[in-house]
């Protein structure tokens, strides 16, 4: 009898910025969805946060990559109105950019809503985490989440050392 052992789970940080949920105004319903993907996707999550938008979106990416996680996502911050800060806090800790994602994300959105086009953010690597940025609306996440559920697995397993061509 072979013995069927589960894969490996990977780990995982999710981190929401948004001022009005870190101040407790309103409760974050973006964070709690990716948890669950990601949980139901492989891996375990390590770290969650809620702060608000500006410099403490740099200051947790740092505290995050020092986990060294398979990947980080980030929700919020993404817009263009002027405290929407995100994609600046995490382009000085990427490596490499992965414009490709972030290009499918926003296509796959415009499918669904003008407002996609607005949407900023990075994709990219910070040493072998990924770093991705999506926006703050539990329907843009939702969209995202399906662009990345066929690729995911192939960044992580790439940033790992699996070249699975």
């Amino acid at each position: 009898m072979s013995r069927t052992e589960a894969a490996p789970r990977r780990r995982a940080a999710i981190l929401v910025a948004s001022t009005r949920a870190a101040a407790g105004i309103y409760e974050d319903a973006a964070g709690p969805l990716l948890q669950d993907w990601l949980y139901a996707h492989g891996f375990d999550v390590v770290l969650a946060e809620v702060v608000p938008d500006g410099e403490e979106v740099g200051q947790a990416l740092r505290r995050m990559l020092a986990l060294e996680p398979s990947v980080i996502i980030t929700s919020g911050g993404t817009g263009i109105s002027p405290t929407d800060a995100t994609p600046e806090q995490t382009l000085p800790l990427l490596d490499r950019q992965v414009p490709g994602v972030m290009e499918a994300l926003r296509a796959y959105g415009l499918s669904k809503t003008p407002m996609a086009a607005l949407t900023r953010g990075y994709a990219g690597t910070a040493g072998t985490t990924f770093v991705l940025n999506l926006p703050g609306s539990p329907s843009g996440v939702t969209d995202s989440l399906t662009v990345l559920e066929p690729i995911l697995g192939h960044i992580c397993g790439q940033l790992e050392g699996i070249n699975e061509h």
